[in-house]
């Protein structure tokens, strides 16, 4: 079964619930082993029961951020249920986006192929 596109309702709730959460990490948790946190994308699921949220992290581990974030998704959920204006509210699952760490990876991988001169036959 091929996957539907998603419809301009929930793209505009996913994007709501990015920036909604984005603030809600900033203004009102204050632990110490997160670090700045970017949300990345949102995937809802259809009836918009789980949210995916994909996110980088600059100054704190990835791994201890995801679980801090997992460990925090009731106190945001909770928040967010206040901010948002709709029936039913996701449960928030966050997912590290280690997408950029590859794309540095690959781009260091091509500079360094490019700097080595070709060896002629």
């Amino acid at each position: 079964m091929a996957k539907k596109a998603p419809t301009d309702r929930t793209t505009r709730i996913s994007e709501q619930i990015k920036k909604d959460v984005s603030v809600l990490i900033t203004r009102e948790m204050r632990d110490p082993r997160i670090g700045m946190v970017t949300i990345q994308e949102v995937q809802l699921t259809p009836d918009y029961a789980h949210a995916k949220l994909f996110f980088t992290v600059l100054g704190a581990d990835s791994a201890v951020c995801e679980k801090v974030l997992n460990e925090s998704s009731g106190f945001l959920r909770n928040h967010l249920f206040k901010m948002l204006r709709i029936h039913t509210v996701p449960s928030l699952h966050f997912v590290f986006d280690s997408s950029l760490e590859k794309a540095i990876e690959l781009s260091s991988l091509i500079d360094q192929a490019n700097s080595t001169p070709p060896v002629e036959n």
